[in-house]
Parts: structure tokens; sequence; C-alpha cells
């Protein structure tokens, strides 16, 4: 929503700014997902043996994890925010309106961490509900406040700072209610003292890592499609690419969403030994999955240049990527299929297998394929948007392997008990 309220608000270069930016910000997002998920899977399958003791150091040692990795990032982020910036590519005004808004963003560090790592123990717990409710009122505040946060400081030519003060206030507040439920509300999980437990971190950091890869994965990724946009077709089409991309994290975040509902049902069920229940739950889960992702396909399929304007305002613009935005979405029907699968490792603990598909997604297939196709001659900047094609038909056969693979374990399990 930033980059949507800075394109109609701010302007084009201001819009490319927030998407430039946007990538650095999944360092954040690593941090609270592998803290988040990590401990969400230990929990709900904790839940699930009854192991109280477990579930008893979950809090206090997140809130740690949280504080010592929040004040790295926040200090290192403010201070070479302009140096990591360049990394995408970024230049001249662009450099310097992404540099104001990334520079807000690290600020706030512990609150996006806290907030966003909190609400997975929620899911872990069960509360899926008060979860959602939590976190959704903090994203409708964050799209209450952008208009006005932009409208105040855009008269002072900062209107795109105005977008981050609205991130991290409304990540503040999310963060607040969060600790009062913990403290107050919470039925299963409490604080008792906040401490790092080594015992739990190895589970927690193995689990939680393949959530973090695909995060900082993804941000690696994008810093690396910026940069190549930007040698090969400059400023204009590093402005299509960050629509692009805003589209794809938006229609990505329903899909994520699911996954974190199926998460401690999964894991829960695995714990308890009820494999027929998990198999069930996947099938499920996935078909809704694949519509989910419909929902947001058809449309950009079918109406890609109206896409395109929710964040560029220049028609000329809007005209010369319509095409290649259909492009790059045309294989994003198996994205749920993907993603449920992938949280399947994470609930059962298999974490090298979530890495891999992690990392083939993102990096392993995806980025030579968008560095090499640019340079075939007929091609040219085009090639980058079919890359995430190529990728997703190979990485479907694995995925679907994997599945196979633990059915199968999970039927052998069920026979031996």
């Amino acid at each position: 929503m930033d980059a949507v309220y800075v394109g109609q608000m701010v302007g084009s270069q201001a819009m490319t700014a927030v998407s430039v930016s946007y990538p650095f910000t999944l360092v954040n997002t690593g941090i609270a997902t592998l803290i988040g998920v990590g401990s969400a899977s230990v929990l709900s399958r904790a839940i699930g043996k009854k192991d109280q003791n477990t579930v008893d150091k979950i809090m206090g040692n997140l809130i740690a994890l949280d504080l010592l990795f929040s004040i790295v990032i926040m200090i290192v982020g403010m201070v070479f925010t302009k140096q990591i910036l360049r990394l995408s590519g970024a230049e001249g005004e662009i450099l310097d309106i992404a540099t104001r808004y990334l520079r807000i963003v690290f600020a706030g560090s512990i609150f996006v961490n806290f907030a966003q790592s909190a609400n997975m123990i929620m899911r872990g717990e069960g509360v899926l509900k008060r979860a959602m409710l939590i976190s959704g009122g903090a994203a409708i505040l964050n799209i209450i406040l952008d208009p006005l946060f932009i409208t105040v400081l855009n008269a002072n030519g900062k209107g795109e700072e105005g977008a981050a003060y609205a991130t991290v206030v409304s990540q503040l507040v999310q963060a607040a209610v969060t600790l009062w439920y913990f403290l107050k509300k919470s039925q299963n999980v409490q604080i008792h003292g906040i401490r790092i437990e080594k015992g739990l971190l190895g589970e927690i950091f193995g689990i939680g890592f393949s959530a973090m890869l695909m995060q900082v994965m993804l941000l690696v990724q994008q810093t690396v499609l910026y940069y190549v946009a930007a040698q090969n077709g400059g400023d204009m089409w590093q402005t299509i690419l960050g629509a692009t991309l805003r589209l794809q994290s938006f229609a990505f975040i329903p899909l994520w969403g699911l996954s974190q509902g199926y998460q401690p049902a999964a894991g829960t069920n695995y714990g308890a030994k009820r494999y027929d229940r998990v198999k069930y739950i996947t099938k499920i889960f996935s078909i809704v999955a694949t519509l989910l992702a419909m929902i947001f396909y058809l449309p950009i399929m079918l109406a890609p240049r109206a896409m395109l304007s929710l964040f560029i305002t220049e028609p000329e613009i809007v005209a010369q990527g319509t095409a290649d935005v259909r492009l790059f979405f045309s294989s994003y029907i198996v994205l749920g299929f993907w993603v449920i699968i992938l949280t399947l490792m994470q609930s059962l603990g298999r974490a090298s297998k979530a890495s891999v598909l992690v990392l083939l997604r993102q990096i392993v297939i995806y980025l030579p394929m968008a560095v090499f196709l640019p340079h075939i001659p007929k091609l040219g900047v085009h090639g980058l948007f079919c890359a995430p094609l190529i990728t997703d038909m190979v990485v479907l056969f694995v995925v679907v392997w994997m599945m196979c693979s633990e059915f199968k374990k999970m039927d052998r399990l069920r026979a031996e008990r």
C-alpha cells in the first residue's frame, strides 16, 4: 500500500524508490520469520504432545531473540542505508528518496520483528481469529495513516517519508496489542522471563531457517532483478518492474496467510500421530490455495493495464509494461500449491527439504534465467519477465515429488503403529 499511495500522491520516481527499498525491508521480515515460524512449529508440536515445559519457554525466548537481532539490524541499516540501496542499481533522485524512506523503516525494526514473530506464535497456539484481527487491524491502520502522513509531509517534498512513518506506527500498535495479549489474555502461552533458551535454538533455527531463507533469498532476488532492469532498460523498466513486484507481493499475501493457518493444523496433528488427517488437511489446503491464487491470477491476466495503473500514473509507461506483467504472472497459479508443500516441510521438521524448495525457486533457477535471458537479442529486458515461468514449471515437479515422498512415509508410520 505504501507503493500505491506514493505512486498516486507523490509520483513514479517516489514509487520506484519505495519499491527498490522493499527488498531490504525483508531483512526484518526474514528475522521475524526465522524466529516466528521456528518457534510456532516447536510450539504446535509441543501442544500436540502436551509438553507444557517447552510451551512455557517459547515467548521469553522469542522476545530475547527479537531484541538481539533488531538492535543489530537497526544500527547497521540506518548507518549504511545508501550503500545498501546502491546494490539494486538505484541512483540520483531515486536513491535519495529511497534512503530517506528505508532509514525510517529500519528505525522501527523492533516493532516490526516482534509484531510479526509473535503473531506467528498466536497462530501456532491455534488462536487464528485473534491473530488475524490483530494483524488485519494493523494493516487497516497503515492504509488509513498512509494518505494522512503523505499529505502532511508532501508539502515539504517528503511525502514518501509519510508512508514510512505510517508503516512504523502501525507496527508499533500491533506490537503493543500483541504484547498485551500474551501478558493478559493467552491461556496457553505465557511470558516466563525474557531469556534465550539454548535448548530450543537448534530446532527453532533449523525449522525457521527455511522460512527466513525465503525472505532473504527474495531480498537477493529482487535486488538482482532491479539491477538487471536498470542495466538493460533504465529507470522506466525499474518502475515497471517495481509495480510488477508490488503486485506479486500483494497477491502472495493471502497464500502466505493461508499457509500460516495450515501450519499449526499440520504440525499439531503430526505431533499427535494423526497422519491421515495431515494428508487430508494438506490436500484440502492445496486445493483452496490454488482457488485463492485464481482470484488474483485472473484480474492480472485479463486487465494488466488496470493493475499497473494502481502504481503508475503515466499512461505511456503503463502501456509499455502491460504485456510483460501478463508474462511475469503466467505461472502464478501454481504458487498456492508450492507454498502449502513448503509449509508442510516446515511443519514436519524437514528443514533441508524446505530450504531446497526456497533455494530452487528464489535463487538457483530463477536468478540465472533472469540474468541470462535479457542477453538474448530479441528478448532484451523482456527476458527478465520470462524467468518466473521457466522457474515455476521446473520447481512444480520437485514439489509433487516431495509431497508424495512424505505421504508414503506417513503411510509407513501409520502401519507401524
